[in-house]
């Protein structure tokens, strides 16, 4: 299968796809076996373009064990991608996408989308926060905007299951009018369901709130963001889903301690 945007098809008449995405050269921003994720330019515009290169039985097979459906390329993305468009929530736009024929452990397949120019992660809005905290307003605007883009995201059904804040980007443009606008990326592990399981939410709220936990946030900041998140009242909330709630953080603070141990988090929240 093979797909390309009129601008991408332009500046690729005449070649195979697959063979010019994988023959793009620019900055590397992830190289994992079996997959790349690159910017590049293409006739003057900035492109993402990440490639899949097979992931190998063996990967394929590890995940069948443990009852989860493997990621096998670029489809997750280009799908994901397409729908929230669809969905009116930002994310990077599709330009291209193909996938070779052949088995699922060695096809190759990627996904080209538009740059997303403009746009800061939130991991990077927020490194200071511990040592400079931010106005209350801020911190206000913020957390309002990443809870009610979390449930906008999950009411449309789509788990992103790597919902870490880095993958969260604040317009610039609207933050200096005093408007908090978001996008979502890196969404090759996405899916969606017609009606999101619960264990889904939670996985990905978790991975929310553990990388936010080295913010200096407060319970009541946290309470904030579950009131917002569900659009309930907190006695409403409590009353009936505290056992989630409860699940969240628990898991929440396991990641968080694995990565104190591994020396991946700052250990602010721990101090």
């Amino acid at each position: 299968m093979t797909w390309m945007r009129d601008d991408v098809a332009s500046a690729w008449a005449g070649l195979e796809p697959l063979d010019a995405a994988f023959a793009l050269e620019g900055e590397v921003y992830r190289d994992v076996p079996g997959r790349r994720t690159l910017k590049v330019d293409i006739a003057g515009r900035d492109y993402f373009v990440k490639l899949h290169y097979g992931v190998g039985w063996g990967e394929i097979f590890k995940n069948w064990l443990q009852l989860k459906r493997p990621v096998v390329g670029a489809e997750n993305e280009y799908e994901a991608c397409v729908g929230l468009a669809r969905a009116g929530i930002p994310a990077p736009l599709p330009a291209a996408f193909g996938a070779s024929d052949g088995n699922l452990a060695t096809r190759r397949s990627f996904v080209l989308c538009d740059a997303l120019a403009g746009y800061t992660s939130l991991e990077d809005v927020t490194d200071n926060w511990p040592e400079q905290p931010p106005s209350p307003l801020t911190r206000h605007q913020l957390l309002y905007a990443v809870a009610h883009f979390a449930r906008t995201f999950h009411a449309a059904g789509y788990v992103h299951r790597d919902f870490y804040i880095c993958h969260l980007l604040l317009n610039d443009v609207s933050m200096a009018a005093g408007r908090v606008e978001l996008a979502v990326l890196d969404l090759h592990r996405a899916r969606r369901f017609e009606r999101l399981p619960d264990r889904w939410r939670k996985r990905d709220l978790a991975a929310l709130l553990f990388s936010s936990l080295d913010l200096g946030l407060s319970q009541r900041d946290w309470l904030r963001f579950v009131r917002i998140y569900t659009g309930k009242p907190l006695r409403q909330v409590f009353g009936e889903d505290a056992g989630f709630w409860r699940a969240v953080l628990a898991r929440a603070e396991k990641l968080y301690d694995e990565g104190l141990e591994k020396g991946h988090v700052k250990g602010v929240y721990r101090s």
